[in-house]
């Protein structure tokens, strides 16, 4: 069972069992991904009623980034999202720190004039505090560009706490469930209210998705995703797990709707 390490004269942040959104790091093309697309768009539209989790916003990702022309399969689905509600978020590639400035502004503003997103994931990102003012720098630009724009920064482990100063969530754990149940949170995110953090879980079997989302209520995370897909791939990153519809979608939408007892 996962832990957390709180020096002394630490709490965590939540006082009880902390009320749980749905983030979608983004499913594959509407043309490849119709169902997925289709159940999203569904479960946006019954968020809030009983037994349906709230959508706290999905990721847009129409090759690496926002393509080189507005995709006529991506509009639709983009605008029938964006009317119920839920933020979409532009993917951009940081390629941990290593990708010139000038590439992520110019994605970002094809990303706000063709699907006029919310705001923006940024994928890959850096954790050191070494690369730190790069991203900073990245996020002050990406604020100036519309009004109320939200970022999440795209970790997958916890970075340095510098990165929540310009950041409005942290996706601080992103990986194998056979991690996440032995996973420690750091004793920093304590200071943080749940909203502030993201986790995502691939490789979830439907018998431990009560388990799953009791760690991520103790680890004080306010968004997550979990699914049973498994990465195919062995390079570090796990984008395909998220790009299909979890087998047990309906149990885990519906036991974060009506909440899972501590």
């Amino acid at each position: 069972m996962s832990y957390l390490t709180t020096p002394t004269g630490l709490t965590r942040a939540p006082t009880g069992p902390a009320p749980l959104g749905v983030g979608v790091p983004g499913f594959a093309h509407p043309l490849l991904a119709p169902t997925e697309w289709a159940e999203l768009l569904r479960c946006c539209r019954g968020a809030g009623t009983r037994g349906v989790a709230p959508v706290h916003w999905a990721v847009l990702d129409v090759a690496n980034g926002p393509g080189a022309r507005p995709d006529p399969h991506c509009l639709p689905a983009v605008a029938r999202l964006r009317e119920t509600g839920v933020q979409v978020l532009g993917h951009l590639d940081t390629g941990r720190g290593a990708r010139p400035f000038g590439e992520l502004i110019s994605d970002a503003h094809r990303f706000l004039e063709w699907y006029r997103v919310d705001g923006f994931w940024l994928d890959r990102c850096p954790t050191d505090r070494t690369l730190l003012p790069a991203i900073r720098k990245a996020a002050t630009c990406l604020r100036a560009l519309r009004e109320d724009v939200y970022l999440v920064f795209a970790h997958g482990s916890h970075p340095c706490p510098g990165y929540a100063e310009s950041a409005d969530q942290l996706v601080t754990f992103a990986g194998a469930w056979s991690d996440y149940r032995f996973s420690q949170v750091a004793e920093w995110t304590a200071d943080y209210p749940p909203e502030r953090f993201c986790h995502l879980v691939h490789g979830v079997p439907r018998t431990h998705l009560d388990e799953a989302l009791r760690i991520a209520r103790w680890q004080g995370a306010g968004t997550v995703y979990l699914t049973d897909r498994r990465s195919a791939v062995a390079t570090g990153t796990v984008g395909d797990a998220w790009e299909s519809l979890p087998g047990h979608w309906d149990a885990f939408v519906s036991r974060i709707g009506t909440g899972v007892s501590e």
